[in-house]
């Protein structure tokens, strides 16, 4: 066992100098050996220190049965992080470490340098840890079966947030301070200059307006950020909820990167292992074991995208085209000077999404050498249904738009002047699920405490669907 550690130690030590070689900016890693359950369960939870929840439960036994029946495996888990924290799989052998541990160095290079984690906080586990604890103590003191009920509720809003621009530079709490001025204050604590204005004001001619005040709209513009809002404004909310939709609104702020960057982080990973791989002085079967491994990893799937194989395409076809570019600028062969493809998979790395990424990455050729195809269900079997390239291209895009959720905002929150929230679906050719979407209505009635409604889009038409705590309805 002493020896097999020291081995490890040692292949840590060559990969992280030979990436750090190769041009990886990343962050110190503590590497940890697990068993299997352990890394199950910090896959269905999403970290090591999150909250607990019936609905982890379920993803937990899911993933354990896929590994038990061989069915998938999980190899390793790495969080984004200062220091970052990866945990390798008991069991695995030393070559399959070591393919991870490159894999590693390079998902904390893309963490570090992506633009659109600027803004994640590098200490996500202590504060998951203290979440956990405050959510503890909630069911301690207000009863375990009361919590869940409000977190099945507060989970369902959970995705609709509104991550800040890469380009911005408020912190979190001066962009909720900026949102919360732009629904208007009703306290007026909030503008007295003075302890005394209150006083002054009695002096005061009231002036009577000249016209009946306008109703104004609350929000003034549709609001993405659902969960804020709702944490923000509902008026039945405790103290404890308010305190557990910003704990959860702060958790979906990290993830919600990840979400964007799926294909784009697993290719950049993929990228590097395959190179870091091949300049280790690997034994032979060391290498005929490498070659088989990364051979499963990068296996096309036949329903969906595998982001390892299409993401590491997407990086070697970028690096190949702009190193063979030439850089005589005229009309017939524009581009950057020959040379440039490392540089410029590194700036891509920096700056850009899923949704960038294929849009502006993603080929004719390379989508007919990864023999990409739209396909659907006719009658009772699969069949191919599209294969030119720019529509496959949008559909995959599409479906990476928001990161794959319904793009719903809060349009009122005063409809009909009675209080009751009103949200809209921003339809994108994609209709949500009727039986979903009526039980979520429930959920958020639970959270609001008001009569609640969505319009969205069913069979071509626009309907709402309401709840008012007792029953739903629809109207087209």
């Amino acid at each position: 066992m002493d020896k097999e550690l020291a081995a490890l130690e040692k292949a840590i030590e060559d990969i992280a100098f030979l990436a750090r070689r190769m041009g990886l900016d990343f962050f110190p890693v503590c590497f940890e050996l697990c068993p299997a359950d352990v890394i199950y369960t910090f896959g269905a939870y999403g970290m090591p220190t999150r909250f607990s929840h019936w609905s982890f439960g379920k993803h937990f036994h899911r993933l354990k049965m896929q590994y038990d029946y061989n069915l998938s495996r999980i190899y390793e888990l790495v969080i984004n992080s200062d220091p970052c924290y990866a945990f390798l799989l008991e069991g695995n052998s030393l070559v399959q470490n070591k393919l991870v541990i490159a894999h590693v160095f390079a998902h904390s290079d893309f963490f570090k340098n992506n633009c659109y984690f600027r803004h994640t906080s590098r200490k996500m586990v202590e504060t998951m840890a203290v979440h956990a604890a405050k959510i503890r103590e909630y069911e301690f003191i207000y009863g375990r079966r009361e919590v869940e009920i409000f977190l099945d509720a507060a989970m369902v809003v959970q995705e609709h947030i509104e991550p800040p621009s890469p380009l911005s530079t408020l912190s979190r709490e001066s962009e909720g301070e900026e949102e919360e001025g732009d629904y208007g204050d009703p306290n007026p604590e909030s503008t007295r200059q003075t302890p005394y204005d209150d006083l002054w004001a009695l002096d005061r001619t009231p002036v009577k307006p000249k016209y009946r005040e306008r109703h104004r709209k609350t929000p003034p513009r549709p609001c993405k950020d659902v969960i804020g809002f709702i944490m923000r404004h509902s008026s039945v909310l405790e103290d404890w909820q308010r305190d557990i939709l910003a704990m959860l609104r702060e958790e979906m702020l990290y993830f919600w990167p990840q979400l964007q960057t799926k294909i784009m982080n697993e290719g950049w990973a993929t990228y590097w292992h395959v190179r870091i791989m091949r300049e280790l002085d690997l034994p032979e079967e060391e290498a005929v074991e490498f070659a088989r491994l990364n051979a499963l990893v990068l296996q096309p799937a036949k329903t969906h995208i595998n982001p390892y194989y299409v993401g590491l395409k997407i990086f070697e076809d970028i690096e190949r085209r702009w190193d063979g570019l030439s850089g005589k600028e005229d009309h017939d062969n524009p581009g950057p000077p020959k040379g440039r493809g490392r540089e410029k998979i590194f700036e891509v790395r920096s700056l850009e999404t899923d949704v960038s990424f294929l849009r502006n990455y993603l080929t004719k050729e390379l989508v007919e050498e990864l023999d990409l195809y739209l396909y659907e269900r006719v009658g009772g079997e699969w069949v191919v249904v599209e294969k030119d390239w720019e529509k496959v291209r949008d559909t995959f895009v599409s479906h990476l738009l928001n990161c794959g959720h319904p793009y719903i905002v809060v349009d009122d929150a005063d409809y009909d002047r009675r209080g009751e929230l009103y949200l809209k679906h921003y339809y994108e050719g994609l209709e949500l699920d009727v039986p979903y979407l009526e039980k979520a209505l429930q959920h958020v009635y639970l959270l609001w405490g008001r009569p609640v409604h969505l319009e969205t889009v069913v069979d071509g038409k626009k309907t709402v669907f309401s709840y008012d705590g007792k029953k739903s309805t629809r109207r087209s």
